[in-house]
C-alpha cells in the first residue's frame, strides 16, 4: 500500500476519535467545566495535527496522480507505435492527419500525412460512409480494414497469414473418388484369354500413369474399379482438365467393337469420411445413370458433369431386368392397389409404359390405376382408342381422385421420368413410401432418391421396352391384349423414329415379343399420322432455319406464334435428317405462353448438357428445356451456351 494511502487511512481514524472526544467533553462539561476546558484545548491540538495530516495527504495524493499520468502517457504512446496494428485519422476531405508507424510499413512509405486515403486504398471508394469491414490488398499482403467513420478513424490488421493458413486449408481437403470400368464384360465378351490380359493391362497402365501425372492416390478394389484419393488442389487441376483419362482409355481400345469406357464419382467438402464415401458413390451412380463414359463431381451441394459424349453401351445380359421384375412383382404383391404416373404432357412412351406396368398389377390380381392429367395431341389418337375400350379406359384417373385413394400400402410406380417435379401430381410420392422408378433418360440431379426399386437404363431406347422386358419374366404364362401390346410396340416406334436412332438388338427382341402377343403394325400407323394442318406448321418454322457452327441447325420460330411441344419436337426430329446436320435445336413460343427448346443430335454432340445448362434436361441425342421470356432472349442465351460449350470442349467429337 502506497505511503499517502496510509498517511489517509491513519487520518480517518484521527477524525473518528476526535469526534467522539468532543462527544465526551459536552458531557463533561455538564458536571465538571474545568476538566472539560482542559479536555477542549487537548482537542484543537489534535484538530491542529489532523488538518496538517490532511494537507500532506493531498499532496502526496496530487505527486502520485502526476507521476502515474505521465507514465501511462509514455506507455500508451510506445504501445500505439508498438502495436502489430495500423491506426489512421482522417480528416473531412479524406487526407490523412496522422497514422502510426505500421501503416507507414505496410504501405513502404515513411510517412503517409497529407495524402488521400482513397488514392492509396482505392477499394474504399465504393464504400459508403458507414461502418464496415472489408479485405484489400497493399504489397502482396492481405489486410483487414475496419472503418469508424464518425470517429475518422481506419484500422488495418494484418490478415495474411490467416489467410495463407485459410487457403492451404481449403487446398489440402480430402477428396475421394471411385474409377469403374462400367462396359468390361461387355468390350471383353468373346475375346482369349490372351487379347483380354493385354487390353486390361493397356487400360490399367493408362489408369496408373494418369494417376501419378496428377499426383492420385490410386488402388484398385476389384477387377473394374479402382479407389482414388487426392486433395482440392488435385480436383481442381483434374477438372479444369476435363478428365482427359475419359477420352484416352476410350481411344487406346477404340479399335476393339465395343470401346472400353470409364464412369467416375468423385465427392468433396464433408469431413465426415463416412458422408465421403456415401458421397462418391452416389457420384459413380449419378455418372452410370446418364450412361456412363463421364465423370460426376459432388462438392458440397455443386454437382458437375464431364463427358458423357458417348451413346450408354447396350447390356447383353438381362439377368437385371429378370431380378427387376422379381422384385417389382413382390412389391405389387404387398400393395393393396398400384397408382401409375408419367410425366406432365405425356407422350406415347410415357402412355404405352403406364399401360405395360398396369398389366403388370392386373396379373397379380392388384388394382392397378393410371394417374392422367390431360390428353395432349401427341396421345390424343391413342386416349381416342382407349376410350372405346372399357376394360382399359376404367383405370384412368385424374390427379384429384389418385390422391383420395392412395394410402401408405399403395405402391406408387413412375414411368418415363425420374423427376417429382416432372410427375402430375409430385404429393402422391409424399403418401407412401412404396416407390418404383422405370426410365431410359439419363439421371439428373432432381431424382427421387427415396425410391424402393429403381430400375433405369440409358441404353434402352424407350421405356416401354424396359416395361416390355420386364413384363417377359413377370409371369411365365403372360397374355396381352391388342390395345396393350400396341400401345407398348407404339411407344418404342415413336421414341426411335420407327427404329432408325438408339435402337440396339434388345430393342428388336423386345418388339418381337410385343409381336408374337399381339400388337397391330397397321394400328400404330393410324395412331401416328398428322394431318395436312400440322405438316405446313412444321414447314413455316422449318423455312426459318439456319446453319451454325457449320453442323447444327437453328429453327427460331416468328414471336407471337404459339405452337405445341410435340410439334416443336418434330420440326426438330425433320431437321436432323437434312445433309451435313449433325445437331438441331427449335426455338418457339408454346401455347402455354413458355418458350419451348427441343435439341436432337445424331451421337456426335451431346444435347443433354447443353439443355441442362439451360435448366433442361434429356439424352445424350434427344433434350429439351421450358424457359420463361421472350424468344430472342432465349435464342441469345442458347447460342452463348453453345459457344461456352465449343470453347472448353468442342461442340463435336
Amino acid at each position: 500500500m502506497p505511503k499517502f494511502l496510509l498517511k489517509r487511512w491513519h487520518g480517518m481514524h484521527i477524525i473518528w476519535i476526535y469526534a467522539l472526544l468532543t462527544i465526551l467533553i459536552m458531557i463533561l462539561f455538564w458536571y465538571q467545566w474545568q476538566i472539560s476546558v482542559a479536555a477542549l484545548l487537548l482537542c484543537g491540538v489534535l484538530g491542529y495535527f489532523t488538518l496538517q495530516a490532511e494537507q500532506a495527504f493531498r499532496k502526496d495524493l496530487n505527486r502520485y496522480i502526476a507521476t502515474l499520468s505521465h507514465r501511462v502517457k509514455r506507455a500508451s504512446s510506445e504501445v500505439i507505435h508498438e502495436l502489430p496494428l495500423g491506426i489512421l485519422l482522417y480528416n473531412e476531405e479524406k487526407v490523412i492527419e496522422w497514422h502510426n508507424p505500421f501503416v507507414a510499413k505496410m504501405v513502404g512509405k515513411d510517412t503517409l500525412i497529407g495524402e488521400s486515403v482513397m488514392e492509396l486504398f482505392p477499394a474504399l471508394k465504393t464504400r459508403k460512409d458507414k461502418e464496415l469491414k472489408l479485405e484489400i490488398t497493399v504489397q502482396k499482403k492481405k489486410f483487414e480494414v475496419q472503418v469508424r467513420p464518425d470517429e475518422k478513424l481506419l484500422y488495418f490488421t494484418d490478415i495474411t497469414t490467416v489467410k495463407s493458413l485459410q487457403a492451404r486449408y481449403e487446398e489440402e481437403k480430402l477428396a475421394l473418388g471411385i474409377v469403374m470400368m462400367d462396359n468390361l464384360d461387355e468390350a471383353t465378351q468373346g475375346l482369349d484369354d490372351q487379347t483380354r490380359s493385354i487390353l486390361m493391362a493397356k487400360v490399367t497402365g493408362e489408369i496408373t500413369e494418369w494417376a501419378q501425372k496428377n499426383q492420385l492416390f490410386l488402388r484398385r478394389t476389384s477387377s473394374d474399379r479402382y479407389m482414388i484419393l487426392m486433395d482440392q488442389k488435385g480436383l481442381k487441376a483434374l477438372e479444369q482438365s476435363r478428365f482427359e483419362i475419359l477420352d484416352e482409355v476410350r481411344d487406346i481400345t477404340i479399335e476393339h467393337k465395343l470401346p472400353m469406357t470409364l464412369s467416375i464419382g468423385i465427392a468433396s467438402g464433408t469431413s465426415s469420411l463416412i458422408e465421403l464415401g456415401q458421397w462418391a458413390q452416389i457420384s459413380l451412380d449419378m455418372a452410370l445413370g446418364r450412361g456412363g463414359d463421364q465423370a460426376a463431381v459432388k462438392v458440397g451441394e455443386r454437382l458437375s458433369f464431364y463427358g458423357g459424349r458417348t451413346n450408354a453401351i447396350e447390356k447383353r445380359t438381362r439377368v437385371r431386368a429378370r431380378v427387376i421384375s422379381h422384385a417389382l412383382r413382390d412389391l405389387i404383391k404387398d400393395c393393396d392397389k398400384v397408382v401409375i404416373m408419367g410425366h406432365r404432357v405425356p407422350d406415347m412412351d410415357s402412355i404405352g409404359a403406364a399401360i405395360g406396368v398396369l398389366k403388370m398389377a392386373h396379373v397379380s390380381n392388384k388394382e392397378g390405376y393410371i394417374v392422367l392429367e390431360g390428353v395432349n395431341p401427341s396421345i390424343q389418337k391413342l386416349m381416342e382408342t382407349i376410350y372405346e375400350d372399357e376394360k382399359l379406359n376404367r383405370w384412368f384417373i385424374t390427379p384429384e381422385q389418385a390422391v383420395q385413394i392412395m394410402n401408405g400400402k399403395s405402391l406408387a410406380v413412375v414411368v418415363d421420368t425420374h423427376r417429382a417435379s416432372m410427375t402430375p401430381e409430385p404429393k402422391l410420392l409424399q403418401l407412401t413410401t412404396r416407390k418404383v422408378v422405370v426410365d431410359h433418360h439419363r439421371r439428373s440431379e432432381d431424382f427421387i432418391h427415396d425410391a424402393t426399386l429403381v430400375y433405369m437404363e440409358p441404353y434402352a431406347s424407350s421405356t416401354c421396352e424396359l416395361v416390355t422386358e420386364l413384363l417377359q419374366y413377370f409371369h411365365e404364362r403372360l397374355t396381352m391384349g391388342v390395345l396393350e401390346a400396341t400401345a407398348l410396340l407404339a411407344g418404342i416406334v415413336v421414341d426411335t423414329k420407327s427404329f432408325s436412332l438408339r435402337t440396339g438388338a434388345r430393342t428388336f427382341e423386345a418388339a418381337s415379343f410385343l409381336r408374337r402377343n399381339g400388337a397391330d403394325s397397321s394400328m400404330i400407323q393410324r395412331l401416328l399420322k398428322e394431318d395436312l394442318d400440322s405438316y405446313i406448321q412444321k414447314a413455316e418454322i422449318i423455312k426459318n432455319a439456319v446453319v451454325i457452327f457449320d453442323h447444327i441447325a437453328l429453327a427460331v420460330n416468328e414471336p407471337g406464334r404459339k405452337y405445341s411441344q410435340l410439334l416443336i419436337a418434330q420440326v426438330a426430329d425433320t431437321l436432323l435428317t437434312m445433309t451435313g446436320i449433325m445437331a438441331s435445336f427449335v426455338i418457339s413460343e408454346r401455347q402455354d405462353g413458355l418458350i419451348g427448346i427441343s435439341a436432337r443430335s445424331l451421337g456426335q454432340m451431346n444435347v443433354q448438357v447443353v439443355m441442362e445448362r439451360m435448366g433442361g434436361g434429356g439424352h445424350l441425342t434427344n433434350a429439351a428445356t421450358q424457359l420463361e421470356g421472350s424468344v430472342g432472349g432465349a435464342t441469345q442465351r442458347l447460342k452463348q451456351v453453345l459457344s461456352e460449350i465449343q470453347a472448353e470442349e468442342g461442340l463435336f467429337e
